[in-house]
């Protein structure tokens, strides 16, 4: 089989396609011949061992597939040979097959695509989790999205929604906005591309005191971080929740803590990746949750631009770009 191998530290560029042995079903696993993989920015993250997890190399990038079970371990009982599945994988989904636990994957209706099911299980996964469970969103509440217009943004603009709260989407371009606005967010502010210095940074905070006056935020969904994070917690609600999700802009932002004291907030961190580790029940709960939503018509990922696996470091270098609006997806 063919897979999109990592062999050395560098960037979507140093990413190879070559011909490796077919794996095999050992137990509790099971095999799954890939049919999408849905791209993340974690992916551009991994391959410069900039990430969490740092796999031994050669490895795939790829921590979402979707695709049909082609054979089962001993002791996997869930799924079977034949079955539509999703799955997240960490890495390793750039590949037509692919081996990982069975417990990692997903049934999915006859009627969701394969570049649906591909796109799904990261973006509302780690959304579903941060508005649900850190942050307790409730209906009535305003919720401001930073990069709304990416992967994780867009799916917590429309589980905002959803929650009945009030969102407030922060993207770099009007088109990413009004995307956003399409799917649910009830206004919009355009910020401006950083550096900045502390005028720019005070000019940003007013924008988004601006976007969410006159009470402020109640959540701040932060996946971009950088440059950004301080002037959006400027604008956060007394009592409100900053959610630390990632930071696509680039540097982890240093946060003077006397605005948490000032604001009575709290700064709160989510890490999905491992609460599915932690809480494996939770997780089966909230997928069936979101999965239900999917076929309710609530949400459905925006899938912007397809490649081929040959192609899949274009797909990768396009995402960290910045210039995606919702997901980016290979197909196989």
């Amino acid at each position: 089989m063919k897979a999109l191998l990592s062999k050395a530290v560098g960037g979507p560029e140093t990413l190879v396609l070559e011909e490796v042995a077919d794996p095999v079903a050992k137990p509790g696993h099971a095999v799954v011949e890939v049919k999408a993989i849905g791209v993340n920015f974690p992916d551009v993250l991994i391959i410069e061992d900039k990430y969490q997890f740092k796999p031994e190399r050669p490895f795939s990038p790829g921590g979402e597939i979707s695709g049909i079970v082609k054979s089962v371990g001993e002791g996997v009982t869930h799924v079977k040979p034949g079955d539509r599945v999703l799955g997240n994988t960490g890495w390793g989904g750039m590949a037509e097959q692919i081996a990982l636990e069975a417990h990692r994957l997903v049934k999915i209706p006859d009627a969701m695509p394969f570049d649906d099911a591909a796109a799904f299980i990261m973006t509302y996964g780690t959304s579903w989790h941060a508005l649900k469970d850190r942050a307790n969103l409730q209906a009535g509440q305003s919720l401001l999205v930073l990069g709304a217009a990416g992967g994780v943004g867009l799916a917590a603009v429309e589980l905002g929604k959803a929650m009945g709260a009030t969102v407030i989407a922060a993207a770099s371009s009007q088109e990413k906005v009004d995307l956003c606005i399409s799917r649910g967010a009830a206004s919009g502010v355009v910020y401006p591309k950083g550096p900045f210095d502390r005028d720019g940074q005070k000019a940003l905070a007013g924008l988004f005191k601006d976007a969410t006056a006159p009470n402020g935020a109640d959540v701040i969904y932060d996946a971009i971080g950088d440059a950004y994070a301080e002037p959006a917690l400027r604008s956060i609600a007394w009592e409100g929740k900053y959610l630390v999700v990632g930071f696509a802009a680039g540097e982890i932002p240093k946060i003077p803590l006397n605005l948490a004291l000032l604001k009575g907030c709290e700064i709160v961190g989510v890490f999905w990746g491992a609460w599915v580790g932690k809480n494996p029940k939770k997780h089966q709960e909230s997928v069936a949750e979101l999965m239900q939503m999917y076929v309710d018509g609530k949400i459905k990922p925006h899938v912007s631009e397809t490649f081929s696996l040959a192609d899949a470091p274009k797909a990768i270098a396009h995402l960290a770009s910045r210039k995606a609006m919702g997901k980016v997806v290979v197909t196989v």
